[in-house]
């Protein structure tokens, strides 16, 4: 994975999270339960974060494709599931939401490990 397309995949990461935020702040506020915007605002904040750090890491010219893929799979799985738990009575996939984490995790102890080696 070339650094522009991880730059791309931040940027359409970061234009979502956007999107999605304003939705959960605007539409969801009086819908949904405290308990449930949290879970929105956390799954918003997670991919905010991790879209600016994949476009850093675009813009780096370290190869960091699978670190790349670990942090957006992981970012996709966690901020997914809770927008799901948060619309839906699909409290299970709370059991799926660390694996996510995990990815992430692994992701970004990846791209540190590649940087350090430059």
């Amino acid at each position: 994975m070339t650094g522009h397309r991880i730059a791309a995949a931040g940027a359409l990461l970061a234009a979502l999270g956007i999107a999605l935020g304003a939705f959960g702040a605007h539409a969801l506020q009086r819908m949904l339960e405290p308990r449930a915007l949290e879970w929105w605002h956390t799954a918003v904040q997670y991919q905010m974060w991790n879209a600016v750090g994949l476009l850093a890491l675009g813009a780096l010219t370290v190869r960091a494709g699978a670190a790349a893929l670990l942090i957006g799979v992981g970012t996709l799985i966690f901020s997914g599931t809770l927008y799901a738990m948060a619309l839906t009575d699909a409290r299970w996939l709370g059991m799926v939401t660390p694996v996510g984490g995990l990815l992430m995790i692994a992701g970004w102890l990846l791209a540190a490990w590649k940087l350090a080696r430059r």
